[in-house]
């Protein structure tokens, strides 16, 4: 497992150049805004991708910034005359649905736009033989939909031809599309983009990151993150009873996380009671006097009980590959829950000892519960946003959260970059090893 450093930087590497941080737009805003209250933003205000002072790009200054989001004073479309539409791909996540609500409850409350389409099942939803119809949103459809899990509109996976999609955004009207999801549907987003731009029509696209991994670029965290990590706080709490409730109980529970362990991490910062967190981004072996096995028999030995998280991507390289890929084209992983199991269950019975395992996975079970108060509010503020973005006649972006402030995110940054993992030489892992104190069992130097 790799050992902790004093390296903790925020920002991706490598830092983004000016111009690529540069927001398109529609055409010149001369609209008045319609708003009445707060203060507007220009286009000249910058958040800061790094605070650190010690964090230099390659041209030697630590100034690389992304536009703030918010309102603007001179708005591009006509409110009285502007059609949105709204689309949510890929998987569930907490707080789909007050996203939309607060979409819808901007558009219409404060910018008395004149309609809101909900396009049902993702992009399948612009297709017309698949036959979805579209769903009308205004206050009074989405006034309750915050209560529930999962979104209103429904979901699916998989690619569509971006012509059909530009081709019913024409026949609908839309002026501005929002579109809710992860990595693939950014860069879906931005091939509609170009299509739209190809075929020089004023339609706006805009992003609002969604992926309960929390794996997306140039997002400190994604909503209904926090909700998933106490969902399976939950699961790794009943984990820690049953394994406290038997001589020699081990405890395993398996979370979400196919390239990032995010959600495994911070569940396991957050109780204190896990003692090994396996995630994809820190190989480990099993087998081996520095393997995951001996080391789980020394705590077994030491302290009589034991808590494993795994994310469900983690040692995927001991696993034999499917060669199989899912809708979303993502390779469909190996089953490490079944490894460990075996592996476990093989070796405490090679080394004598009597042990009792407890499996638990509440993967589906952490990303269709509703958000949890803070991720509402981190919604509200996404929606917002992302109509204020609309609005003002800016495409080709996606709206986030970086350092505390909310910014506007060129939708090329998303969709070149890789996905956000966990740096294994950050203070951030650094706190989940010394949170565990599974190094000590691993070197076999430990009294945890």
């Amino acid at each position: 497992m790799a050992k902790p450093s004093q390296k903790s930087r925020l920002c991706p590497d490598p830092i983004p150049h000016p111009e690529d941080t540069v927001i398109p737009a529609l055409g010149k805003a001369k609209i008045d805004s319609p708003l009445r209250h707060g203060r507007f933003i220009s286009d000249d205000s910058r958040v800061l991708l790094d605070v650190h002072t010690t964090s230099c790009d390659t041209r030697g200054d630590n100034t690389s910034s992304m536009e703030e989001a918010g309102p603007r004073e001179k708005i591009y479309f006509d409110p009285s005359k502007t059609k949105c539409a709204v689309v949510t791909a890929g998987g569930l996540c907490p707080g789909i649905n007050d996203v939309i609500r607060s979409i819808v409850l901007e558009a219409f409350h404060n910018y008395g736009v004149s309609a809101v389409m909900g396009i049902r099942y993702g992009l399948e939803g612009f297709i017309p033989k698949y036959g979805h119809e579209i769903m009308e949103l205004n206050p009074m459809a989405v006034s309750r939909i915050h209560q529930f899990g999962g979104t209103i509109l429904g979901s699916s996976r998989g690619p569509q031809p971006i012509d059909g999609i530009v081709d019913a955004l024409e026949r609908l009207n839309i002026n501005i599309l929002f579109m809710i999801g992860g990595d693939g549907t950014m860069r879906a987003a931005e091939k509609i983009q170009q299509e739209i731009a190809g075929r020089d029509l004023r339609i706006g696209i805009i992003g609002i990151p969604k992926t309960i991994d929390n794996d997306i670029q140039y997002v400190s965290t994604t909503f209904g993150f926090d909700t998933a990590v106490g969902k399976a706080c939950e699961a790794i709490d009943c984990a820690h009873t049953e394994a406290n409730g038997a001589p020699n109980g081990i405890g395993l529970v398996k979370v979400m996380g196919r390239e990032s362990g995010f959600i495994a991490a911070q569940a396991s910062m957050a109780l204190k009671d896990v003692n090994f967190v396996l995630v994809p981004e820190d190989p480990f072996e099993l087998d081996g006097e520095t393997g995951l096995l001996k080391a789980l028999e020394r705590r077994i030995r030491r302290r009589g009980h034991a808590v494993i998280v795994t994310a469900e991507g983690a040692g995927q390289d001991l696993l034999k590959s499917t060669g199989q890929t899912d809708a979303s084209g993502n390779p469909v992983l190996g089953d490490i829950a079944s490894l460990l199991i075996g592996s476990i269950k093989d070796h405490f019975k090679k080394a004598g000892i009597d042990m009792t395992l407890k499996y638990i996975d509440p993967s589906y079970i952490i990303r269709s519960v509703p958000a949890n108060t803070n991720d509402r509010i981190y919604c509200g503020f996404l929606g917002q946003n992302a109509v204020h973005a609309g609005m003002a006649g800016k495409t080709a972006m996606m709206v986030s959260r970086w350092n505390s402030q909310y910014v506007n995110v060129p939708l090329q940054l998303i969709t070149r970059g890789g996905r956000k993992r966990i740096d294994t030489c950050s203070n951030y892992w650094r706190s989940v090893l010394e949170s565990t104190g599974q190094l000590s069992y691993f070197q076999g130097d430990g009294v945890v």
